[in-house]
């Protein structure tokens, strides 16, 4: 929740009132984060964690039980075909991009299910809705394909016990992560010639969390405004 589509959406549900507790990496910026949160609408609560081994801490694992919303924005990005994708990079998005978000997604929805109500949005990569072949990502791509997996599961399993769960695949988005280079050369694939806005993104994830989940239990969305290659 301290930057990129995490920090955007929540900011959307704060200013729905929800009560956050945000996580980040780096202290000072989870820090400045949460300030500017709590200066302008209220409670928000920390847990600061490097999550790329793939194992959550114990706090965010209970913050996950505890909350009626998870959103599990978070996955690091490995750019390079296959034949410069090492070993290690494969455990490091395997752990990351798709073993992490489904030790809390289960243990959240779990909980959940024991309340009677949840809501678990998990963000995927882009063009990861089904299943393609890439030449830049594959590595990454193939964990965040197999959220899709996971989200249709939770909804198998915790529908009835009024849990509900969704992925969505963001289109090319403008975040601080992208540098000059990177948002020259998106834009020109983008259909519509510019990076999509973070806030965007939240305002959706922001209906979705607000109800519109519930009806579309399991869904795997994309939000890429008609992207048909990257």
């Amino acid at each position: 929740g301290s930057g990129g589509i995490g920090a955007a959406v929540a900011d959307a549900l704060a200013a729905a009132g929800a009560s956050l507790t945000i996580h980040g990496r780096d202290p000072s910026r989870l820090a400045r984060k949460a300030d500017s949160l709590r200066a302008a609408r209220g409670q928000v609560d920390t847990i600061q964690a490097d999550l790329s081994d793939g194992q959550p801490p114990d706090i965010l694992v209970q913050a996950a039980r505890d909350s009626d919303l998870l959103v599990v924005a978070y996955g690091p990005f490995v750019h390079k075909p296959l034949a410069r994708t090492t070993a290690a990079d494969w455990r490091l998005v395997s752990l990351a991009c798709l073993a992490l978000p489904g030790i809390i997604a289960t243990e959240a929805a779990a909980a959940m299910a024991a309340r009677g109500f949840g809501r678990i949005l998990l963000f995927g990569g882009t063009r990861t809705d089904t299943i393609r072949g890439f030449l830049a990502n594959a590595a990454y791509a193939s964990a965040k394909t197999g959220l899709g997996v996971l989200v249709k599961s939770l909804a198998a399993e915790y529908g009835a016990s009024g849990v509900s769960a969704a992925l969505m695949c963001p289109g090319l988005v403008d975040t601080e992560y992208l540098d000059e280079a990177a948002r020259t050369r998106l834009q020109a694939v983008s259909p519509r010639g510019r990076l999509i806005a973070p806030e965007a993104i939240a305002g959706l994830a922001l209906s979705m969390l607000c109800g519109s989940m519930d009806l579309s239990n399991g869904a795997i969305l994309t939000a890429d405004e008609g992207l048909y290659s990257f």
